[in-house]
This record gives C-alpha cells, structure tokens and sequence, in this order.
C-alpha cells in the first residue's frame, strides 16, 4: 500500500517514462497479498516428500504461493503453526449420492479433510430411462426427494445447484447403464443393446464421467459377463476414462476376481481400480499375497492397476447379499414376491449356509447371523432392531436366522443395510501400506444432526476413514509415513482419475486444502455408537473458500462437479474427439 501511494506522488512531480520506471520498481518491492495466507504449517504438498515448514497463500479459488516463509499478508491469516498443511482429501468410494441432496454440508467427511466425493460404484445417478427414474422415486428410504434428472451430468449439476460443501465427481454405473437397455434381468444384450449401452457411456463421459463403475456381486450387475464389461470401459478408454471395480468376488473366487480386472484393463487399454480391496472370510484371508502379486505383476508388466480400501474388519451393505442372486432377478419388487413362497424360502435358507457356485455368500463369509449387524431400515417399525445382529432379532423372534432375514426384507420392503464382520485386521493393515492403494469410505457423508439422519445407522467408516488412516495406521501403528498417507489420500487418486489440477498443493492449481493435527487427529465412531465426528482436522479450503474454521463447519457450500477428461466443456472438446461408435 505505501509502495503505491509513493508512485502516485511519483507521477504527479515527475511525469513520463521516469515515474513508469520508479513505480515499477516500487510495486516489486511491495509484499504481495492475499486472501488467505496459512502460515507456518509443516506443508505436505502430495508428492510423499517431507514436509517443511513454509506458507500457502490464496487468492480466489487458487493456490498461488507455497513455499519458506513469505514476506506477504493477506486478508485472512491462519497460523498453522505445529500442524500439518496439505491437499484435500479425496473420497475414492462415496455413498455421498442421497445424503448431500438432504445436507449439503456433508459435515462427516469434511470434519476428516474431504474435499472430493467421487461416487458411482456400479450405480450412478444417471443415464435414468423413464422406467428407472420412477423406480428410483419409489425405491426410497429415508431421504425423499424428487428426481429431476435423466443423465449423470444433470444429477451433478443439481445437486451443486443446490448447495453442496464438497466436490462432487462421479463414474457411470455399469448396472445403470445395463438397466437401461436389459431393466433388472439376468439377460445377456444383443448387438445393438450394446451399441446403445456403449452410446449411453459415450454420452456419460461426455457430460463428465470419470470412466466406468461396477458392482459385480449385486444383482443385476452381477449378470454382466466379461465381453460386456469390455465393450463398455473400452468405450470409456476411448474418452480417456478409468475401470473402477467392486469385483465379482471378494472371497472364494477372489483370485479369478482380480484377473478379469486386469483382463480388462489389458484388452481396453483403460488404467483399473479395485474397490475396498479385501479378503472375505477366515478361509480367504490367506489369499491375500496372491491377489497382492497379481496387482504387482500387471503393474510391473505397464498396466495401471491401483486399488482402494477403507481401515474396517467390517463390510457394510444389504441383507441382499447373504442371499443368492438367482432369487434377485428382476429387481426388489419381484425378490420380494419370491420371498413370500414357501419353497423357493426352503431353497434360499438352504443355500444361504453353503459356498456360493455363482453368487458371494456374505452370510457365509461373515460365520452366519452372529456376524451380522442389522443397520438401516425403511419401516419405522423395524428401526428399533438397528444395531442389533441378526442372531439376536432371531432369536427374539423365534425363528431361524435364515427365515428371519427373509422375513425382515419383506416386512421393511427394501435390501436392508448390514454390517458384516468379514476381514482380518492383519489383511487391513498390510492393505493400507501398500504404495498403489488410496482410500474411500464406501458411506454417505451424513451429519449428526437433521431428523433424516437421527434414523439412520452409520458405519462408522462414514465419520472415521480418513481420521483412522492418519491417527490409528500412521501415528499409533506406524505403518505408514504421514507424508506417503497424504500423498494416498490426495495426488495419488488425482492421478490415477487423471483430474486437472487437483490433489497437490501447486502453485495455479485449485485451492482444496486440509489443516491438522497429526497429533491429536483421530476417528471418534465405532459399531456401538458410530454418530461421532473425528478430532484433530482444523481448517478446510475447498476452491479457496474456508468450509471448516477451527474445527467448525462455516456453512459454506462452494462445491463443484469435477469433470473427467471426456467432458466436452474442455477446451477442445475433452477426450472423446475420436472415432465414432461403428
């Protein structure tokens, strides 16, 4: 300020080329400022270098100084002091779909440094036919609400229209691209089925996907064989997009599950991604070096196979997965009436306690209903079970475990969410150490206040993933640096989505940054009482505005979609510039 009003006396005595030189001169002298300046920090830039202590200055949505010391001000400074400064994290598995159109505010993983919410494993938001989008009006729980969108594009600018605190990204589902042409049937698509499957895809990366999702143990998803999924990721790969998978089995065909991963990113050219990377059941848990080595073979053979994991023994999904698939066929509406006739019952019950042939038998995997925690119902009637096991209700009721899950589905008219107590605590630590894998917390990103909310039973990966990860797995246990978990959370997923100018603390690149503790950050939620936000994160930048100021939610809401690199919004039209689908 004092350089400028010197050169404006400079001019008025002086005049001409002189006073242009003087000023010049006296402008680069004068401290630059900010928006923000966080000072002081033990900056983590992404890279899994050490951290050093310095400042990052922001102006508008951007980082534009990071580095020593800087002779600078700002109209905001935070001093960081003693803390940790690095990326925002990204939420490689989020259920955040539901939960950020009831909250905008996604207070659960914000209060952990999440500044990106990349959903889509298997179903995406869009591309909905008429049929789909009343099915998924019909089909809801506790969050209500009305959908005004038909593609995948439209859903995520609704939502950011609404207000949201995080970005938002998204894959398009396999099953919902499937259930556009085949509706919920286990049907195998015809020649021009597919071409249209394929346009849909196309027309998905177009609006922003990041590539192509599945879910291969859930019904209808579970009824795609390997030449589809290829013909649809191969059509993602043409725009530059990523297979993401919840693969086909996690547990007795685990093994075979990671090769068709691999098969398909070597026959699409497409970089593939495992979702919650894991081991179901005691007699899986060994499996665990072979399916490391398969991952470390294709990638030491130039494949880019990366993979995801959450830090939990416990898996969380519906009732729906301890029955076959068979059963399934058609969608909810027909499961239920199926389940309502006495012999096809006697059937279910029967194999709900053997091995699998072609289905995953979490029921099984998890020891049986001892395992099994009941989490998330639609009735009101049936919400005062929540928390209870499967073994529990059951014996309350009288009945066989088997027979009372199928009761339970009946009577709540829905999948009922679950947790399964599936992995080993070994597998999960060795999981998180490994240098290709990132993080997601396969949750919504609920609050823990709203009436919606009060209904609903989290797992606790929903309000601790990435606290766990930073306090328990690199603090306690020791596992992991701080510098190479940052780096997980952030760059590596950035680079593995291939997003533009996210995930690293850079100089030009957009302003998503977290500020904490790493001595006191840690995850609060457990199974018993799993509503508890996580300690130690400080403040929060998403875009260059503040959504967390000292330890508490601002209620801002400058979240935006992040697109991937088919977008034709990009100069140049994005990636899919190629050939047409012949």
């Amino acid at each position: 300020m004092q350089a400028r009003i010197v050169c404006e006396g400079l001019r008025s005595l002086i005049g001409g080329l002189c006073a242009v030189m003087v000023c010049a001169v006296a402008a680069a002298a004068e401290p630059p400022h900010y928006d923000i300046l966080i000072r002081n920090g033990t900056i983590y830039d992404g890279s899994g270098q050490a951290g050093f202590v310095g400042d990052v200055g922001v102006t508008a949505d951007r980082i534009v100084y990071v580095g020593r010391s800087a002779d600078a001000t700002a109209k905001r400074v935070i001093d960081a002091r003693g803390l940790a400064v690095a990326p925002g994290f990204i939420n490689m598995l989020s259920w955040a779909n539901e939960s950020l159109i009831a909250d905008g505010d996604a207070q659960s993983d914000i209060r952990q440094g999440v500044t990106l919410e990349v959903m889509g494993e298997g179903w995406s938001e869009g591309p909905l036919s008429p049929q789909m989008q009343r099915r998924a009006s019909e089909r809801q729980t506790d969050v209500k609400y009305p959908v005004q969108w038909t593609t995948l594009g439209g859903y995520l600018d609704h939502i950011v229209r609404r207000g949201i605190s995080p970005n938002v990204a998204s894959f398009v589902g396999a099953t919902t691209i499937r259930s556009n042409e085949l509706g919920e049937e286990d049907l195998d698509p015809s020649a021009q089925q597919l071409v249209r499957m394929r346009a849909l895809v196309r027309q998905a990366m177009q609006e922003g996907a990041l590539g192509v999702g599945s879910a291969l143990i859930y019904p209808p998803g579970s009824y795609a064989e390997t030449p589809e999924l290829i013909a649809l990721v191969g059509e993602a790969a043409r725009c530059d997009g990523t297979y993401i998978s919840h693969m086909r089995s996690e547990g007795d065909r685990l093994i075979e599950a990671v090769d068709e991963v691999i098969d398909i990113a070597r026959a699409t050219g497409a970089p593939a991604t495992i979702y919650h990377f894991k081991q179901l059941g005691v007699d899986n848990w060994p499996k665990i070096d072979a399916a490391i080595a398969r991952v470390e073979q294709a990638r030491s053979a130039g494949l880019k196979i990366t993979a995801n994991i959450y830090p939990y023994t416990y898996g969380g999904t519906g009732l729906s997965a301890a029955m076959p698939t068979w059963v399934q066929a058609g969608g909810q509406e027909q499961w239920l009436a199926r389940l309502r006739d006495p012999a096809i019952r006697a059937r279910v019950a029967a194999e709900m306690n053997v091995k699998g042939k072609d289905w995953e038998n979490l029921y099984l995997a998890a020891g049986g209903a001892e395992g099994i925690i009941l989490a998330g119902f639609r009735s009101d009637a049936l919400k005062p079970l929540t928390g209870q096991t499967l073994a529990e209700v059951a014996r309350k009721r009288g009945k066989t475990a088997e027979e009372t899950a199928m009761d339970l589905v009946v009577e709540d008219g829905s999948r009922i969410s679950a947790f399964y107590r599936v992995m080993s605590e070994p597998n999960v630590k060795r999981g998180i150490g490994l240098p290709w894998m990132s993080f997601g917390s396969d949750e919504a990103a609920p609050s823990i206040s709203g009436e919606v909310f009060q209904k609903y039973q989290s797992h606790p990966r929903a309000f601790g993933t990435f606290a766990r990860i930073l306090g328990h797995y690199v603090r306690e246990e020791g596992g992991v640096t701080l510098a190479d978990a940052i780096r997980r959370l952030s760059a590596l997923p950035a680079q593995n989505l291939r997003l533009q100018e996210r995930g690293s603390l850079k100089p030009g690149w957009f302003a998503d940054i977290t500020v904490f503790d790493p001595a006191t950050i840690d995850d609060r939620a457990t199974h018993e009482h799993p509503m508890a936000y996580a300690a130690g994160m400080r403040e929060v930048l998403i875009n260059g505005t503040l959504v967390l100021s000292g330890g508490e939610h601002t209620g801002a809401r400058p979240g935006r979609v992040v697109r991937g690199p088919g977008w034709s919004g990009w100069p140049g039209g994005g990636a899919c510039r190629r050939e047409p689908i012949p």
